[in-house]
């Protein structure tokens, strides 16, 4: 896509983020208000089934386009932007990329529209990084499989009409020992559960999943039997270069506001910009963003070209997210005891920046993905 292309619909997707959310964000945040119906207006705009072929009622736009939607909803909402990259990158995008023509007709259309809104759960309580050792359970009983357990931290834990559940058909600690399944949320014994009270993202819904005897269709496996922990591994591939578009929409929100506001303050007689300890402020800032924004869109071309962008997009994730939490430390110093206040932008993205260095993989994590694909010569 060329750049003049990209430029439209990221004004476009500017001009319905500053009329459909800027004007709530504040409220959402200090309620913890998940606004379901914000979300089927962005399924109308397409926000929804960015990277969906247009025959299963996507957009079917490359991840260039996906980048500049979640950074542009990101400057001015993190929680909206993250709830945005979670429906598209994992819980859809896991559907799209290894379920079969069946179940691709079946639940991209309403996920892509946003009648639907979707989770993925691989996350528990004790097994996060360690998702091997996770405890939910999938057991097969004739046509159908019955699940078990539990998972947290899940975005839309309770709102999520459709889920992708990563649950153990094999034994411990084997990689071949994990499926993946669609589960619908009217399915019995599916339930959601206590939802997370956090530091940031507060608009978008973290919450646990519950699986009680859960009859789950056959049907409803998600390739073959044992694939689940490789296809999470790949979903996370490209849900890492969602995250370093969410930590640049952050990092610029945070950035842009800096900018203004040293303009506008006057100290001693002058724009606070005028000083150089502000001034060189702004230019790591805005330095370092362009770096992340760099790094970011290599991923995104790789990805594209379907290559690998396994070090690629870890790197990315890694560097934009800690640039979004320095940048947006650096934006509430620049704004002073104003920064600290709800009645500017910044503390929000300060509270916001943080979700960025964990969610996905933390940033440790990434430093260990990095370094493995560096030592085996990838």
């Amino acid at each position: 896509m060329h750049s003049e292309e990209l430029n439209i619909i990221a004004s476009s997707v500017k001009e319905f983020a500053h009329q459909e959310i800027l004007p709530h964000v504040m409220e959402w945040d200090e309620s913890q208000h998940f606004p379901r119906d914000l979300f089927t207006k962005m399924g109308q705009q397409g926000y929804l089934g960015v990277l969906v072929p247009e025959k299963y009622g996507g957009s079917g736009f490359d991840y260039n386009v996906y980048v500049s939607i979640i950074e542009e909803v990101a400057k001015v909402c993190g929680s909206i932007g993250l709830s945005v990259a979670a429906h598209n990158s994992l819980c859809t995008n896991h559907i799209l990329t290894f379920g079969n023509e069946d179940q691709k007709a079946k639940y991209l259309p309403k996920l892509a529209t946003g009648e639907h809104i979707g989770a993925w759960g691989l996350t528990e309580s004790n097994t996060g990084s360690d998702a091997m050792r996770m405890q939910c359970v999938a057991e097969k009983k004739g046509d159908h499989y019955v699940l078990n357990g539990t998972k947290n931290w899940i975005t839309h834990g309770i709102t999520g009409d459709v889920a992708v559940v990563l649950a153990r058909t094999g034994d411990l600690l084997d990689s071949r020992g994990i499926s993946a399944f669609i589960v619908e949320r009217n399915f019995d014994g599916f339930t959601g559960g206590k939802k997370e009270n956090k530091l940031g993202m507060r608009a978008s819904e973290t919450a646990e999943l519950i699986f009680q005897d859960c009859k789950v269709p056959a049907a409803n496996l998600l390739g073959n039997e044992g694939e689940g922990f490789i296809q999470a591994m790949k979903i996370l591939d490209g849900g890492r270069i969602s995250i370093a578009a969410l930590s640049l929409g952050i990092a610029k929100g945070a950035y842009e506001a800096s900018v203004k506001y040293s303009q506008e303050r006057h100290q001693f007689g002058k724009p606070i910009s005028s000083f150089q300890a502000i001034s060189f402020k702004l230019a790591d800032m805005a330095t370092k963003i362009h770096a992340a924004e760099l790094l970011t869109r290599k991923a995104c071309e790789l990805k594209n070209a379907g290559e690998n962008v396994t070090k690629t997009s870890a790197m990315a994730k890694y560097y934009a997210s800690e640039v979004a939490v320095e940048v947006s430390t650096d934006a509430v110093q620049i704004f002073g005891g104003y920064g600290y206040t709800k009645e500017f932008p910044v503390e929000k993205f300060y509270r916001d920046s943080k979700l960025c260095t964990i969610g996905e993989g933390t940033s440790e994590i990434q430093k260990l993905v990095i370094s493995r694909e560096i030592l085996r010569g990838s």
